[in-house]
C-alpha cells in the first residue's frame, strides 16, 4: 500500500507539473478570494435600489484595494471592471456620491476615494476626480483635536482612532500628489506622529486603539486619554496606512524619515507579539493566554501585508520577511478554507470593534472585544487577505533582475498634456502613467523581477547610460506631437552604440509611419543591421481585433508562453547581419534582434507593451499581450551580461 501511495503521489505531482507548465495551474489565492468576493459580497451595489440605495461603506473599499492589486498582478480586466462597476453604482456624471453625507465628518467615508483615484488615473473620466475632490474637501473641514489630529467622526469629538489613519491618509497622500497639494504632506505626517505620540505604549511598543484628547470619554484613561487595550486590527489599519502613504509621500520631505521610523517601531512591536506556534496574531495582541482570546484573520492579514510591502519597498530590513513568511503560512493554515472550484473563504474575522457609541456602549475592555461576532468572509478580512496574498505572491516570484536598472527614454519621446491641475505634465509611454498610454504595468513587471526602473530626460551618452543595463527608446516624436522634437542623429547613435557594445541591452519600440519619426531615427538601428520601414501593417477597423492578431510559433526564443498577441499599425523591419528575425508573420519581419559586441538589441515597430493592450480591459482574453510582456522582461534580463 505504501508503494502504491508513493507511486500515486509521484504521478499526481507529474500531472500537476504538466498542468502548471501548460498554463492550467490553479489560480493563486489572491484571485480565488477576489472571485469569492465578486460573487458573494455587496451584491446590492450593482444597482441602486430604493430611495436610500446601498450605503457608501469603507469595507467595500478594502476589498477593492485588494482587487486592484490582483488586477495589476494578472492583467485580467474582470478585476478592474469589478472596481469600476462597484463605484459607478454610487456616482452620477457630476461626481455626486449617493448616500455619502460629508456633514457626518466620518473619516471612514474617505477610504473609497482610493478606488476613485485609480479609476480616474486609468480612465481619465472626470466624474471620478470630481467625486474624489468631494472627499478631499471633507478632509479640509474635518474637525480636529487641539493638536491638529482628525477626529474619527463628528459623533466622537476629540477622538483619534488608529482605524482613521488608514481610512483617510493613503487617499489624502495620493490626492495631494496628483493635485500638487504639497502642503498636505506636512498634515499627513502630523496625523501619524500625533497618533503614535498619544497612543503608543513605551513598554510594549504597541498602540492603543483610540485616544481621547479631552479624557472625558468613559473608555478613556483619565491621565493619558488612551483606550484600555491593544486591539490587533486597529494596529493592522495603522501599519497598512503607513506603507500605503509612503508610496506617494515625497522622497525629499523632511518628515519622511520620521514616518519610516514610525513604521519600523510599529513593525518591531508587531513581530514581537506574533504567535510563535501559529504564526498569526491574537485579537488582543498582548493577552494570548487569556481565556476567550482568539487568532484573528483580518489583523493577521494586515500585518503580513505591512511587513511584506515594507520589505519589498526597502522601508523595512529584509529580516522582517521571516515574520511575513511565517505569518502567511499561518494565514493559509488557520483561516483559509476551500469554497468550490478555484474559490476560497476567509474565516475567523471579527465583524466590527469600536469605542463608545449608542445604544450599546463599547467600553474598550477585553470582554467587549471578544464579545463581538466572528464571521466568515467579512469584507475587511477579505480585502486585507487579498492585499497580503498579492504581496506574498510578488515576493515569491523569481528575482532574476535583482541589481539591474531599466531606463526609459524621455528625450526622443518628450510629449506633454494638460494635467488634472491644468498645468502641462509629461505623458506617453512613461513608467508612472496608469492610463492607456502608460507603461505602469510594464514597469511593474520589471520591478517584480527585481529590476529598478529609471527615466532619462536628457540626451543619452555613454556616461549617463553607465548605470543602466536596459535602455528603452519608444515612439520618437514628430513635429505634430512635440513643438521642437529631439531627433536622433549620428552622435546620439554613436554614444548609444558604444554603450550597447560594452554590454547594454537596447530596446527599440517604434510606431508606424505617420505616428513616429522613422527616417532620421534609422541612423541608430542601422548600426545593428536593423531598418524600420516607413509603412503601417495590421490596420484594424474598430473592434475587429483579429486584424491585429499575430500568432507566435512554438519554440520562439523570446515569447515562450504567449501564443497569440495583438499588434496593430506596425512598421515592419528589414534585418541584415548581425540582426536576425525573431518573429515574422506572413513574410514580414515583426521583431528583430541583434548581438553587438557584448550587448543586445531588440526591435519592434510598435510600442505594444503599453497599458491599453496588456491590462485586460480592451482585448479579448485570447490575446496574450500580458504574458508576452512578461516573456519579454524575462528575456531582456537574460541578455544582460552575467545574467544568462
Amino acid at each position: 500500500m505504501m508503494k502504491q501511495s508513493i507511486l500515486y503521489t509521484i504521478v499526481a505531482f507529474i500531472g500537476f507539473s504538466i498542468l502548471t507548465h501548460r498554463g492550467f495551474a490553479q489560480k493563486k489565492l489572491s484571485e480565488q478570494l477576489t472571485l469569492t468576493a465578486m460573487e458573494k459580497l455587496f451584491q446590492d451595489t450593482t444597482l441602486l435600489k430604493g430611495a436610500k440605495g446601498p450605503k457608501w461603506t469603507y469595507d467595500m473599499g478594502v476589498v477593492l484595494e485588494g482587487a486592484a492589486a490582483v488586477w495589476r498582478n494578472t492583467g485580467d480586466g474582470r478585476y478592474f471592471n469589478y472596481i469600476q462597476s462597484s463605484m459607478d453604482a454610487y456616482l452620477d456624471k457630476e461626481g455626486n456620491i449617493a448616500t455619502y453625507k460629508p456633514e457626518d465628518f466620518n473619516i471612514d467615508n474617505i477610504k473609497n476615494g482610493r478606488s476613485l483615484l485609480l479609476l480616474y488615473k486609468v480612465t481619465r473620466q472626470q466624474k471620478y476626480l470630481l467625486a474624489a475632490t468631494k472627499l478631499y474637501d471633507q478632509l479640509q473641514k474635518q474637525p480636529r483635536t487641539r493638536e491638529g489630529g482628525f477626529w474619527h467622526k463628528k459623533i466622537y469629538p476629540n477622538q483619534m482612532w488608529l482605524d482613521g489613519l488608514y481610512m483617510g491618509e493613503p487617499f489624502y497622500a495620493e490626492y495631494a500628489k496628483l493635485m500638487k497639494k504639497d502642503v498636505a504632506f506636512d498634515d499627513i505626517a502630523k496625523q501619524f506622529i500625533l497618533m503614535e505620540k498619544n497612543s503608543r505604549d513605551t513598554k510594549t511598543g504597541l498602540l492603543y486603539h483610540g485616544y481621547d484628547e479631552s479624557k472625558t470619554e468613559q473608555w478613556a484613561d483619565k491621565t493619558t486619554g488612551r483606550s484600555p487595550n491593544f486591539w490587533a486590527r486597529a494596529m493592522g489599519w495603522y501599519i497598512m496606512a503607513l506603507v500605503d502613504v509612503l508610496d506617494n509621500f515625497p522622497a525629499d520631505h523632511p518628515q519622511r524619515k520620521e514616518l519610516l521610523a514610525i513604521l519600523n517601531r510599529t513593525a518591531t512591536a508587531v513581530v514581537k507579539y506574533q504567535d510563535p506556534k501559529s504564526g498569526v496574531w491574537f485579537d488582543i495582541l498582548d493577552m494570548p493566554t487569556r481565556r476567550g482570546n482568539y487568532l484573528e484573520s483580518s489583523a493577521s492579514s494586515m500585518f503580513v501585508y505591512g511587513l511584506a510591502k515594507g520589505v519589498r519597498k526597502g522601508w523595512l530590513a529584509s529580516s522582517f520577511m521571516a515574520a511575513a513568511n511565517k505569518g502567511y503560512a499561518g494565514l493559509k493554515k488557520e483561516f483559509v478554507e476551500k469554497a468550490g472550484t478555484e474559490r476560497i473563504n476567509l474565516t475567523k474575522t471579527v465583524s466590527v470593534s469600536g469605542l463608545g457609541g449608542k445604544p450599546k456602549y463599547r467600553d474598550g475592555s477585553f470582554d467587549y472585544y471578544i464579545s463581538e461576532k466572528v464571521i466568515t468572509n467579512d469584507p475587511k478580512g477579505v480585502g486585507a487577505f487579498i492585499c497580503a496574498a498579492t504581496e506574498m505572491e510578488i515576493n515569491q516570484l523569481p528575482k532574476p533582475g535583482k541589481g539591474l536598472t531599466v531606463t526609459i527614454d524621455n528625450f526622443f519621446n518628450n510629449e506633454y498634456m494638460a494635467g488634472p491641475t491644468g498645468d502641462k505634465i509629461p505623458f506617453h509611454y512613461l513608467w508612472e502613467e496608469d492610463d492607456n498610454n502608460g507603461f505602469s504595468l510594464f514597469g511593474k513587471m520589471f520591478n517584480d523581477a527585481g529590476v529598478k526602473t529609471n527615466t532619462l530626460k536628457i540626451a543619452p551618452t555613454t556616461v549617463n547610460l553607465n548605470g543602466s543595463n536596459i535602455y528603452i527608446i519608444v515612439d520618437p516624436d514628430t513635429e505634430k506631437e512635440t513643438a521642437s522634437p529631439n531627433y536622433m542623429n549620428a552622435e546620439h547613435a554613436k554614444q548609444i552604440a558604444a554603450w550597447v557594445k560594452d554590454g547594454g541591452v537596447l530596446v527599440l519600440l517604434l510606431n508606424d509611419a505617420g505616428n513616429c519619426e522613422i527616417s532620421k531615427f534609422n541612423v541608430l538601428p542601422e548600426r545593428f543591421g536593423i531598418h524600420f520601414n516607413e509603412d503601417s501593417r495590421n490596420k484594424v477597423q474598430g473592434a475587429n481585433f483579429e486584424q491585429g492578431a499575430i500568432k507566435i510559433p512554438d519554440g520562439n526564443a523570446i515569447f515562450k508562453t504567449a501564443k497569440k498577441v495583438y499588434i496593430k499599425e506596425i512598421s515592419t523591419i528589414v534585418a541584415k547581419s548581425p540582426a536576425v528575425s525573431a518573429l515574422a508573420d506572413k513574410g514580414d519581419v515583426i521583431v528583430a534582434t541583434a548581438k553587438y559586441g557584448k550587448g543586445t538589441v531588440f526591435a519592434v515597430g510598435d510600442p505594444w507593451f503599453y497599458n491599453e493592450y496588456i491590462d485586460g480591459r480592451k482585448l479579448p482574453a485570447e490575446f496574450e499581450n500580458f504574458k508576452a510582456t512578461n516573456d519579454l522582461v524575462n528575456w531582456l534580463i537574460k541578455q544582460v551580461p552575467g545574467k544568462k
